[in-house]
């Protein structure tokens, strides 16, 4: 009987160690999400299953164009997935022919999956000044995404950023590490 109970404590201990190290890493280092919606198409659609890094931004800042994944304010357990577009300190404006703006000049970039429609400019119609770690947020399919030009989304603090869209899991035929040109 010694010897089952040893073996059973020594299985216990186990699953244990690999239960804490599992929460060490969804908490601190990775998780798997999956895109609802289509406010990322072309570049993510409904249904991709992804893994989000949740370390490299301990050691350097978000920068533009990265595929961000924070919180949605209004909504427990909902989180919202979108290119960076403002960096903290600049000023977004985008004008009347959807023209992005960062300080005052053109952004050359080409991820907006059509031209911004004017009655989607939303609240970057005006200068949107940028604090100091705030960010300015778009979905690639710009006419259809709830992103900072809505109220509902506004600037993405720093601290509200839970990481970085990294590997594409699936569909396995789009499967691949998500970069920006």
């Amino acid at each position: 009987m010694n010897k089952v109970m040893k073996e059973m404590i020594s299985t216990l201990l186990y699953l244990l160690i690999v239960l804490c190290l599992t929460w060490i890493v969804i908490q601190f280092v990775g998780q798997r999400t999956e895109v609802d919606g289509t406010s990322m198409e072309p570049t993510l659609s409904h249904g991709d299953n992804l893994i989000v890094d949740k370390i490299s931004y301990r050691f350097r800042d978000p920068e533009r164009f990265d595929i961000i994944v924070f919180p949605y304010k209004y909504e427990n357990k909902t989180y919202f997935i979108k290119r960076i577009i403002g960096l903290p300190g600049e000023t977004v404006q985008i004008d009347e022919q959807g023209k992005i703006y960062i300080n005052g000049e053109v952004l050359a970039e080409g991820y907006g999956r059509e031209v911004i429609l004017p009655e989607r400019i939303g609240l970057a119609r005006e200068p949107i000044e940028l604090g100091e770690d705030e960010y300015f947020v778009l979905g690639d399919n710009r006419n259809n995404s709830s992103d900072s030009r809505t109220e509902a989304v506004g600037n993405i603090r720093r601290s509200d950023i839970i990481g970085k869209a990294w590997l594409r899991l699936w569909p396995f035929n789009k499967f691949g590490i998500l970069r920006h040109q």
